[in-house]
Parts: structure tokens; sequence; C-alpha cells
């Protein structure tokens, strides 16, 4: 039998973060993503999303709807290197939205399961705040999970299917 087209769906494999004990808030305060039912979790908190890419672009739009307050925690020194403009000036024109460039994240604290604070530092002032944010989404990439097709099928650096002619 003969087929014309074939789906593959393996998901991704997020990428790691250095954040000091981030797997113990997992699904618990950490996310990779924010969809409707992370959306309706955190809904009238205050939250954080690490990135600077456009995934984390997207989430901060997508969250400043239902949230009091999104920090935008960018590693480096500004947005314009890796995010497209038109994300740019919609988050630019967000009132609930802060974006803090050169900021890391150095600690997560919780006394049970669950996330409760959050605690940064500015790499260029030294400067460090901690807050009351119970929701933190990574959104710093993701590789896709297809390591078990190598030499299957063609695959192209990065590890995404050749499609087509590609």
């Amino acid at each position: 039998m003969k087929a014309r087209a074939v789906v593959i769906a393996s998901g991704v494999k997020y990428r790691s973060s250095d954040i000091p004990g981030v797997e113990r808030f997992e699904g618990a305060g950490v996310y990779h993503a924010a969809t409707h039912l992370e959306e309706q979790l955190c809904s009238g908190e205050e939250v954080a999303v690490v990135g600077g890419g456009n995934s984390a672009g997207q989430a901060v739009v997508f969250l400043s709807r239902a949230v009091r307050q999104v920090h935008m925690l960018v590693r480096g020194p500004s947005l314009a290197e890796t995010m497209s403009r038109y994300l740019i000036r919609c988050i630019e024109e967000l009132p609930n939205v802060t974006v803090r460039i050169r900021t890391r994240i150095v600690a997560l604290e919780g006394g049970g399961p669950h996330l409760e604070r959050v605690r940064w530092r500015n790499d260029a002032t030294g400067e460090e705040e901690t807050r009351d944010i119970r929701y933190l989404f990574l959104m710093i990439g993701a590789d896709p999970n297809t390591t078990w097709l190598r030499g299957c099928v063609a695959l192209d650096a990065n590890g995404f299917v050749k499609t087509g002619n590609a």
C-alpha cells in the first residue's frame, strides 16, 4: 500500500531553563504555553513571561487581556533583534505590560507545591526585585521531538522534518 502523505505529530521538547529549582514548579505555576486554560487559571493575577521572541510576545499580548499585570523578562538589550516590529508595537501599547530588558530570574519561591514568588535581577544595574507571582510562562523555545526519526526521514539541521523538495 502506498501513501501520498504522512502526518508526523511528534511534539516538541521545551528548552531547559537555568532558573534554579524550576523543575519543582513545572505545571504548578511554571508553564511553557499560554492557552485558554492558563488564561483562565491566572485571570486577574500578576504574571511573568520569560523570553524575547515572537512566541513570548504573542503570549504577552494574549495574557494581557485577562491578567492585572504582565512582566516581560528579556535577557537581551531589546526586543528589536528577536521580535517582529508589529508585535513590539502591540506590546508597547498595552497599559498593563512592563518590559524588563537585561533581566533574568534568579529565584522561584513557594512554601507548598505551587509557585508563590519570583525574584529577578537586572543584569545592567544589579538591582533585584521580588514579586508575588504565581504564574510564570517560559517562552524560551522548543525543539522538535524527532530524534527517533533520524535515518528514516530527512531532517533539516534543526531537526525539523523536510517537506516536499526541500
